[in-house]
């Protein structure tokens, strides 16, 4: 959903409906809360779930890299190949096929909109024979496009239950199978995302489901949009009950549109989106478009960083697993944290609520009887004032008791965003060294657990085929504080019994190869490979691949628990 001006949407019948059914509800914000995290108490690994946007990237690199590794970019939604859409009145931009390099340099995946080849939103609907023209001109685009291999789906229509011209071209559920049959026809590989809804509707999923289900059409995501942070836990609830009575074996979901216009610019209320979406489990999530494109939605103002980009900064920096947060209640304080077990820093963002709360951290035993924490907040600062870097609150050193500290946070705002990182007092690494596979941005591997392996996690089922829509690989985004060559230790396990070998390039380099001799057995982890990699100061890509554009193509099988950088 997005508006051309705030005026027309508000005049428009179907962002009037939408603003009266989903407007997000104004919060308590009540002082003497209290945020609980336990940073003992993992339940699924830092994968940035929420850190993507709604046409986030334009043509020509916009907003540049450096505005977008920090932020560690999870997925994007772009509009179709040769689009037509006009957001808000600005020419047609954003062209998936187009942006898909600089995507693909920052290791995010993209999701392709395909009615957005459509000049108008609401979208006019021509004809069936327009619209599957189209869609098998976008779709044999992208098979075209052989050097791209990060498109994560076909989102085949957008907002449904708004947008449909069921008069004209008849139901949508029907009309659903036939454009599903249509991209099924020309590409067999690529996920299928839908029927993103403009919000949750029950009734409107059940029936798209059964329908879909029952004629062998039911898409690979799952995908509708939210609007009021305090309902994700129990729409996703729902939709879980729903897909097991259904009999429908479980989906992966994707919010690829989250927070109103009068929450996105505002870091405190966004905290509390990413909070329960990552708590609640889904795969992706996309800040909602209400005004300029290419800006990762009001995060970048003129290639810097606006006060919302350093909420996503201190996501981005969140490494190891995602640990659990308790809010006092869904519409207040509320927060998401991780812990990392090889530096031991537990790291807290944090908001929606005023006046003085508190921080209470427990699991802390193996950091020692004392602590540091480091408090700094970000404001809302709307999309264009840049805000150069968060404000330094506290820095100061706790008794750990009992595995617990408690911190106050005096004069919260509503609207700002706070970061609270608890770490040992002495033999914090001067930067990350080491980076876990399930961390990193994985396309077409899994992950995995493991009690052998480092953080409990890896990454594997890695394989390669020939064809970019199904090749493995795992981008790490690193960032080290000189440019020299570093020792890169891969962790690896490889049960195959023989030698087997992946690629690796790292910013833009030649591919070398990697080889990993047999190990005691798969999941079984341990044993480590040596490499050199020659890094600039700042942030790099670096990839592993099995298969890859530009790279024949490993051999044999690997399976990676981390990277080391030494």
């Amino acid at each position: 959903m997005y508006q051309r001006t705030l005026r027309a949407a508000v005049t428009a019948a179907l962002a009037a409906a939408a603003l009266a059914v989903a407007g997000p509800v104004t919060p308590a914000h009540a002082a003497g809360t209290t945020l609980v995290v336990n940073a003992a108490a993992p339940y699924r690994p830092v994968t940035h779930v929420a850190s993507g946007g709604l046409y986030a990237l334009a043509e020509n690199n916009r907003p540049a890299d450096s505005t977008l590794l920090p932020i560690a970019m999870n997925t994007l939604t772009q509009p179709a190949p040769g689009v037509g859409q006009k957001p808000n009145g600005q020419p047609p931009g954003g062209d998936s096929l187009l942006v898909a390099p600089q995507a693909d340099r920052v290791g995010a995946a993209e999701f392709i909109r395909m009615p957005d080849i459509y000049p108008d939103f609401p979208y006019k609907w021509v004809s069936w024979t327009d619209w599957l023209s189209k869609v098998d001109t976008m779709v044999k685009k992208r098979l075209a496009a052989t050097s791209v291999s990060n498109i994560a789906g076909w989102e085949l229509w957008n907002e449904p239950d708004g947008t449909w011209n069921t008069a004209s071209a008849g139901d949508f559920n029907a009309g659903w199978v036939r454009t599903y049959q249509e991209v099924r026809s020309l590409d067999s590989l690529t996920p299928i995302v839908g029927p993103s809804l403009s919000s949750w509707k029950a009734s409107y999923m059940q029936s798209f489901l059964s329908y879909a289900r029952d004629r062998g059409a039911l898409p690979d995501v799952v995908s509708w949009h939210e609007w009021n942070a305090a309902n994700i836990a129990s729409e996703v609830a729902a939709y879980r009950a729903m897909e097991s009575s259904l009999g429908i074996s479980p989906r992966r979901i994707s919010i690829n549109e989250y927070a109103w216009t009068n929450e996105v610019d505002v870091p405190g209320r966004v905290s509390s989106y990413i909070a329960k979406f990552e708590r609640a489990g889904v795969e992706s999530a996309d800040r909602a478009f209400w005004y300029e494109y290419g800006t990762v939605n009001g995060l970048v103002t003129n290639n810097q960083p606006t006060g919302s980009w350093w909420l996503y900064k201190w996501y981005g920096d969140m490494a190891g697993n995602m640990v659990t947060t308790t809010p006092a209640d869904q519409t207040g304080l509320d927060g998401c944290a991780s812990f990392d077990p090889t530096r031991k820093i537990a790291d807290v963002a944090f908001g929606n609520a005023s006046g003085t709360n508190s921080v209470r951290v427990s699991g802390l035993s193996a950091l020692g009887q004392t602590v540091r924490v480091h408090l700094e907040s970000t404001p809302a600062s709307g999309r264009f004032t840049a805000v150069t870097a968060p404000t330094d609150i506290s820095t100061a050193t706790y008794n750990v008791t009992n595995g617990t500290i408690t911190v106050t946070v005096p004069n919260m705002d509503a609207n700002s965003a706070y970061h609270l990182v608890v770490e040992p007092v002495s033999g914090v690494p001067a930067y990350q060294h080491r980076y876990e596979a399930e961390n990193a941005s994985v396309f077409r591997a899994q992950r995995l657990t493991g009690g052998t392996a480092s953080a409990g996690g890896y990454v594997g089922r890695i394989d390669n085929t020939g064809d970019p829509r199904t090749d493995s690989y795992v981008d790490f985004i690193v960032n080290v504080p000189t440019a020299r060559t570093y020792t890169m230790t891969i962790g690896y396990a490889n049960g195959t019994g023989a030698t087997s070998t992946q690629g690796l390039a790292y910013d833009g380099s030649a591919w070398h190869t990697v080889s990993y001799p047999p190990t005691a057995g798969w999941g079984q982890f341990g044993s480590t490979v040596a490499t050199t990699v020659d890094l600039h100061a700042g942030y790099n890509a670096i990839r592993l691949a099995k298969g890859a554009p530009y790279f024949s193509g490993g051999t044999g099988y690997a399976e990676l628990d981390y990277i080391q950088l030494d």
